[in-house]
């Protein structure tokens, strides 16, 4: 890959990481809930569910997926449930003593888990990434090495984009004082989980 191809393939990953999705809201919605430090167990399960995606249109599954209307029904309606159930366990969230440390209810591995469904459950990201992806890449040079370079570049921006999101959030939960301020904000982010599991369902598989 050329340097010309992979500044383009960064920009392009920095416009994809930056739009507002289920991952950033994820992220901003556990670095409300338990802060930065432990919020990077979500973000490692995000980038788990971003290498898996491009591995899918890697082996060429991709088209599978974009071309079989059960497979994308079936991923498209999980995402659906497990977003309004993301949303469902915000609303219900407890308000935070800012006093004390972070809520640690929930353990690293089930916010790994967690964020890994996040990204794994969105078959429009691998369509996605099945008509932009090839854009960049050189079919007279080795797929494997491209295809390498393509994830560590995705990898390293969606976790620096990731941890901003998070650490945004974090700041904010130092400022809610109030059990009422913090229950607004649980409910404001599940409102927002609410709203990206409606526009997942709206999501259509474009055919030919």
């Amino acid at each position: 890959m050329s340097w010309s191809v992979w500044l383009a393939f960064l920009g392009a990953s920095i416009v994809i990481s930056l739009s507002p999705g289920a991952g950033a809201i994820a992220s901003m919605s556990t670095g409300l809930r338990y802060g930065l430090r432990r919020g990077y167990w979500n973000i490692f399960g995000l980038q788990i569910g971003l290498l898996l995606q491009i591995g899918i249109v890697a082996v060429g599954l991709g088209a599978v997926l974009a071309s079989s209307a059960l497979a994308f029904t079936a991923i498209k309606w999980f995402g659906v449930a497990y977003l309004v159930y993301l949303g469902v366990r915000q609303w219900r969230a407890a308000p935070t003593d800012v006093a004390e440390a972070p809520a640690v209810a929930d353990r690293g591995t089930t916010m790994l888990a967690r964020g890994f469904l996040v990204n794994a459950s969105n078959p429009k990201a691998v369509v996605f990434m099945v008509a932009v992806l090839p854009q960049f890449l050189d079919p007279a040079l080795p797929l494997l090495t491209q295809y390498l370079v393509i994830a560590s570049t995705m990898v390293a921006v969606d976790m620096l984009v990731m941890t901003g999101y998070t650490s945004l959030a974090s700041r904010v939960l130092r400022l809610m004082r109030s059990q009422r301020q913090q229950k607004t904000m649980n409910r404001t982010f599940a409102g927002m989980f609410f709203a990206a599991a409606t526009f997942l369902a709206t999501v259509r598989r474009v055919t030919p």
